[in-house]
């Protein structure tokens, strides 16, 4: 089986909004449903897990059958991190999979992820044992010298940027988790699955990604969403 879990326990500050950020509507829909969509639509997504904020998993059930979500099998609450979150998510399909299904990791807030993403990052998870949607760096990166000045620069051919979806096999997966939570490993600030991985000494494959797979942190992000709704490709574009 491949199974999704989308991370939607944030609440959102940085938005300043009054409510979540993934559960603001943009033309009619909750941004939490435009991203529910592009696995429900997808071939080889079996089944998707919300990990979601307490207080609302009676509204994205209802959500989900409003707009014919089906492939939602179960919501469980977030924890105090993102980390947290994921992990809560992988432990509740603990008995539910095997060890060599694929489980894709993505942001709730991430609602354009592209099918030829996902179909690449879950062929790469089948040949190597994990796959990590990434991106060239095309522009120049400076190591600060002093905070006003520079002497050194790092090559962007020796970077990559790396977002979700991301994709492990579940055994590999569940191991990790137990392992970075009982030594504290990779589970602190900005740490996320991938970042997790590589401290605990696992190498990473990369799949491919999308400069569209924005995530909604600001009202500019929003913004630049909407106008990505809006917009229409030129069919000559090759």
């Amino acid at each position: 089986m491949n199974i999704a879990i989308i991370i939607a326990g944030g609440t959102g500050h940085r938005m300043g909004q009054d409510i979540p950020k993934q559960f603001i509507n943009v033309y009619d829909k909750p941004v939490l449903i435009y991203t529910l969509e592009g696995f429900q639509k997808h071939p080889e997504i079996d089944a998707i897990e919300v990990v979601c904020i307490d207080g609302w998993h009676d509204i994205v059930w209802a959500y989900a059958k409003q707009f014919n979500i089906d492939k939602l099998k179960w919501i469980v609450s977030g924890g105090n991190t993102g980390q947290e979150s994921i992990r809560n998510g992988v432990y509740n399909l603990e008995g539910k999979c095997g060890d060599d299904d694929i489980i894709i990791v993505h942001d709730g807030i991430r609602p354009l992820v592209d099918a030829t993403v996902l179909t690449d990052v879950i062929a790469k998870c089948r040949k190597y044992g994990n796959a990590v949607t990434s991106l060239p760096y095309n522009e120049q990166i400076f190591v600060v010298d002093d905070e006003i000045s520079t002497v050194k620069y790092i090559p962007r051919e020796t970077l990559r940027r790396v977002s979700t979806p991301q994709a492990y096999k579940f055994g590999k997966l569940d191991w990790a988790y137990h392992e970075a939570f009982e030594k504290e490993i990779g589970i602190y600030g900005s740490a996320y699955t991938n970042t997790m991985m590589v401290e605990l000494g696992e190498r990473l494959y990369f799949a491919a990604g999308s400069d569209k797979n924005i995530k909604l942190t600001t009202k500019d992000d929003l913004e630049m969403f909407k106008a990505y709704l809006k917009s229409d490709t030129d069919n000559w574009l090759k």
